[in-house]
């Protein structure tokens, strides 16, 4: 019981590889999907940093919205192949109180907005290479294993879904930030 205990507190691949200096940011993913029923959810997650133009972001600027988390970084294969889908659902469900929020675990400033530009990204990016600030903010709720993961967040800012590996086509994650919606503040 105590080695399931101890596991549990380890850190997930990503982060060991960030902590140990390699920073190689990718490891492969087995496309799970993961909704955490609204009791099994912990605190709201804690997060922000400095967006790809330079602009602060911070969590409590997205208090009482749906907040979408995608980790991502532009030499990712899968990471270019979800990010049509991303800013599909992104276009979809923006002003309806729902926000989208990239946190690229490897690329500079200038690689981050050539990579927007080219796959018409529309909302912001934290730049997370550095310090790894958000990517350790969200840590303690849920491990980010693997690039790219996508979180839904509720209203309060608690994980409600976890996408690991890329979002296949524009369904499920529309139908996750749909049930994160529809719930009671």
């Amino acid at each position: 019981m105590l080695a399931i205990g101890l596991s549990a507190c380890a850190p997930d691949p990503v982060s060991e590889s960030f902590l140990s200096g390699d920073n190689t940011g990718y490891v492969a993913a087995d496309g799970a999907i993961v909704e955490i029923t609204v009791a099994e959810r912990g605190e709201p997650v804690d997060f922000g940093g400095v967006t790809e133009t330079g602009d602060e972001l911070d969590s409590a600027d997205l208090a009482g919205q749906v907040t979408v988390v995608n980790f991502w970084y532009a030499g990712c294969a899968p990471c270019r192949v979800e990010a049509e889908d991303l800013e599909s659902v992104w276009q979809e469900y923006e002003g309806d109180g729902v926000s989208f929020v990239g946190v690229n675990t490897r690329d500079q400033a200038d690689t981050a907005i050539a990579f927007a530009e080219e796959y018409g990204i529309t909302y912001p990016s934290l730049i997370d290479v550095d310090t790894a600030q958000a990517k350790l903010a969200f840590a303690e709720a849920t491990p980010i294993a693997a690039t790219p993961t996508t979180l839904v967040l509720d209203k309060q800012g608690r994980v409600a879904a976890r996408i690991i590996g890329p979002i296949d086509g524009t369904s499920i994650l529309s139908t996750l930030v749909k049930d994160a919606l529809a719930e009671s503040s």
